[in-house]
């Protein structure tokens, strides 16, 4: 089976650091070639993720871009699939397109028909921002979608769920083998932006006398002395950035670089430790997420999750047994101070079923069904 990946233009597989869609990439590839899949990944220069083939239309990754305004950043995403149609019409051979590129991505393939192959969508944000778009889109039977939770689909447009077939929750990465002591810190692990509620979070363990670390970057970038550098530059167009801008506006002023801290984008060992050595790890979205990687990932660690339940939240944490769930800010302070009621264990046996072996065995199901669907 030969099948094309398409990871999109905005960072690199796996990522430096943040990058949600790429580091579930860079776990189901190796597994989908371990079960014998030709895999070509559609991705960015820097990617290092090892492929049977690549296609790399932009040599440097876009997500710095990705929040600007659409008549100045349209171009890249259609930049990118320029580059796989013309792959395709080039003479690449391909049995079915696993596409990641939201909107963008299954319109250009449906518009080629059958000049395209099979594409599965799977469906990683909220699908409430695009509602025109899936409330109306018809793939025609060619290009089909797989959800990454029952409550996204559930939540889902009527014409999307008639196109779906099948939901595939996503797997953590394999955790690394290092050591990490037990500390006394609570961890948001996210990018930071107003949906993920780093500052809730920072009000929170101030509230319970918990030390907080924030960890992923702002505005694509990772490291805090680049951000201060370029905004004192005068960065307008980072400084106009909607994640820059909550950031300055509503999280820095409440940091004291000791008790509540931004330590950056965190990857690898760096992002190893500072999980398995959290006391909790914090959801406080506003948003409700459809997949979220890093409970599993902390869960999988023996590491308990305070959050809202929004979103897949509900159905990852069992609430008084793996963690707990509350919707206001004095809850969920409270629920800070019952962490020691929870057993590692049982967060680590919660967070078994999701393996990476599992995620790829059934992505390969579905392969197989819209392949003979399509034929």
């Amino acid at each position: 089976m030969r099948i094309l990946v398409n990871a999109g233009p905005w960072l690199p597989v796996p990522p430096e650091g943040y990058g949600g869609i790429e580091t579930v990439l860079a776990t189901l590839v190796p597994e989908l070639r371990r079960a014998g899949v030709h895999v070509t990944l559609a991705t960015v220069g820097p990617s290092s993720l090892e492929a049977d083939a690549y296609l790399r239309p932009l040599a440097e990754p876009q997500f710095r871009s990705i929040a600007m305004p659409y008549n100045q950043v349209s171009g890249i995403a259609h930049a990118h699939m320029h580059a796989l149609v013309n792959a395709m019409y080039d003479g690449g051979s391909w049995d079915l397109v696993h596409d990641h590129l939201e909107v963008v991505g299954p319109a250009v393939f449906a518009a080629m028909g059958i000049s395209a192959p099979p594409v599965l969508q799977t469906l990683h944000w909220d699908l409430a921002k695009h509602a025109a778009f899936y409330s109306t889109f018809n793939g025609r039977g060619r290009v089909r979608f797989a959800a990454v939770s029952q409550s996204q689909l559930d939540r889902a447009p009527e014409q999307l769920r008639r196109q779906a077939i099948g939901v595939v929750p996503l797997a953590p990465a394999p955790a690394l083998e290092v050591q990490a002591d037990p500390g006394d810190h609570a961890l948001l692990l996210a990018r930071i932006t107003r949906d993920k509620g780093q500052d809730t979070a920072v009000r929170i363990c101030a509230a319970a006398n918990i030390p907080l670390v924030l960890a992923g970057p702002v505005a694509g970038i990772n490291d805090p002395q680049e951000l201060d550098r370029r905004l004192a530059e005068g960065d307008n167009a980072l400084a106009a950035h909607p994640d820059v801008k909550y950031f300055l506006a509503e999280v820095r002023p409440l940091l004291d670089g000791r008790r509540a801290r931004w330590i950056g984008g965190v990857a690898g060992e760096a992002k190893e430790r500072v999980l398995r050595s959290a006391r909790v790890l914090l959801a406080p979205n506003r948003w409700a997420e459809p997949g979220a990687t890093g409970v599993v990932e902390a869960l999988s660690r023996g590491v308990p999750v305070v959050g809202t339940p929004l979103g897949v939240l509900p159905s990852l944490v069992d609430h008084g047994r793996t963690g707990y769930l509350a919707a206001s800010e004095p809850d969920l302070a409270q629920y800070l101070q019952k962490l020691d009621g929870i057993d590692p264990q049982d967060c680590r046996a919660a967070a078994a079923a999701w393996t990476p072996h599992a995620m790829a065995a059934h992505y390969i199901d579905l392969y197989e069904k819209l392949i003979r669907e399509a034929a």
